[in-house]
């Protein structure tokens, strides 16, 4: 069983000042594997002070030293990519495509953010004025367990790029990962206090570091309720903020789609990381002539999603990441049939021959109304829902009919009707035919999916401000 009780301030491991701990587990084997020590406010304190005099330093450094940093941080976590693949596999129980994609592309976003200081505009001149980009001041970021070092890479590098200094805290469920993820960003050799990681828990050492007077922007993943509280405490001081949270995506098959291709698709959407994940397409909307269809075609595609550990390749859903999780999904399908709707495929319980572990049976639901809990709430498993509807302008209706907007996707064969309906469609990414990631493209949501925007020159924008000079 491995212990983890350091954190990473001032450039160096520091032994956690707190007493309290947290257990960590195998969700595959429901087995303990480790503890992790809780950061208390003294130790969200010694980071901010260390990020606080490093400050200076990261923001007189040149664009050729920030790209110097970020090609550095690519290589070091490129080289432990096995090592944190091994640690997601054995914390997180991802199947093992998405580890290698999670894990042994992580060091990816720190090159793409180069690629971005090589042209970015830091003086601009505006009429009589001249405008300078500068950085914003010591960071903080939060990030969830769901892809721990996408998140922690992604918001460093960010960071690193508009020349300033970053306190973050990682999900302490994800405490393995984060140690593992550290051995690679410590040989970076960044300057001293430029990166600080503190583990601890949301309600203690999060709060402390969103509440603390020296930090000047926030940049949050997780669940809207805890995105709302960070939104409370920066306004205390207007701190920055960007906040990028749940979702409930839509994914609306046109009536002149391929519906094989198309409910193979949804199902890759729609299982995304397990169905752990905010942009998962959850609901899917299709033609109410074309339902059954649909349905025969996704009960049959069903057949190439296995539930199964990280160490069973064939897999392609894994567990959920804790027994909360689990019962969280299970009170979910219990209420979709409560609710009314018809459980199509999957239903309560493990699938069959997976005695232990927090695995859950892809489950579907189908005439589910879009006023339904389970179509509404984010439930954070593969549990999809199939509305049905009457011609194009009530799928963009239902689609829109959300309280969440940040992904959304379309299915069908009109490149034209495609891109109409994309752009009636309130959410801050609209994914057609489930084409590619764009990296330097701009992620975040409307409504309660969050708020401001991550990746290229927009999350660089997020972590500046501008100073107008009029002579």
């Amino acid at each position: 069983m491995q212990m983890i009780s350091e954190n990473y301030i001032d450039g160096r491991f520091q032994p956690v000042s707190g007493d309290e701990q947290a257990p960590l587990f195998n969700p595959a084997t429901e087995e303990q594997i480790g503890i992790v020590g809780l950061s208390n406010a003294t130790d969200v304190d010694a980071a901010v002070a260390a990020a606080k005099r490093a400050f200076p330093v990261m923001a007189h450094s040149t664009v050729a030293e920030r790209i110097a940093m970020l090609r550095r941080l690519a290589d070091v976590v490129a080289a432990h990519g096995d090592a944190m693949a091994s640690a997601m596999g054995q914390e997180y129980g991802a199947p093992t495509y998405f580890i290698d994609y999670s894990a042994r592309r992580a060091g990816s976003v720190f090159l793409d953010m180069a690629n971005v200081l090589e042209s970015y505009a830091w003086q601009r001149r505006i009429g009589a004025a001249e405008v300078e980009m500068r950085p914003i001041g010591v960071a903080a970021a939060i990030t969830p367990w769901n892809s721990n070092f996408g998140f922690i890479c992604a918001k460093l590098a960010t960071a690193i790029a508009a020349g300033t200094s970053i306190v973050i805290k990682p999900s302490e469920m994800s405490a393995l990962q984060t140690h593992v993820l550290l051995q690679a960003l410590d040989r970076a050799d960044l300057p001293a206090g430029a990166l600080n990681i503190v583990n601890g828990s949301g309600a203690v050492a999060g709060a402390a570091l969103t509440a603390h007077r020296d930090i000047a922007k926030i940049s949050f993943t997780g669940s809207t309720g805890t995105g709302r509280a960070i939104l409370h405490a920066a306004a205390e001081r207007m701190a920055r903020v960007t906040l990028e949270l749940g979702g409930k995506g839509a994914q609306i098959i046109l009536d002149d789609a391929d519906l094989g291709a198309a409910a193979a698709q949804a199902l890759t959407s729609g299982f995304i990381n397990s169905g752990q994940a905010c942009i998962a397409g959850t609901r899917i909307l299709v033609p109410a002539r074309l339902k059954g269809a649909l349905q025969d075609c996704l009960i049959a595609a069903l057949a190439h999603w296995p539930v199964g550990p990280a160490s069973d390749p064939a897999s392609r859903i894994g567990p959920m990441v804790s027994q909360k999780q689990w019962d969280r999904v299970q009170s979910y399908i219990r209420l979709g049939r409560n609710e009314g709707a018809i459980l199509l495929a999957g239903g309560e319980g493990r699938p069959m021959g997976l005695d232990r572990g927090w695995f859950v049976r892809p489950t579907l639901f189908t005439d589910v109304d879009n006023s339904m809990r389970i179509a509404r709430e984010e439930i954070f498993g593969p549990l999809l829902s199939i509305i049905a509807y009457q011609g194009e302008a009530d799928a963009i209706r239902i689609a829109n009919d959300s309280d969440y907007g940040l992904q959304n996707y379309l299915l069908g064969t009109d490149p034209d009707r495609l891109k109409r309906v994309a752009r009636q469609l309130d959410s801050g990414r609209v994914v057609i035919n489930g084409a590619a990631h764009e990296p330097l493209a701009p992620f975040g949501g409307v409504k309660q999916s969050g708020i401001g925007r991550e990746f290229g020159s927009f999350g660089l924008n997020a972590f500046l401000e501008p100073r107008t000079v009029l002579a």
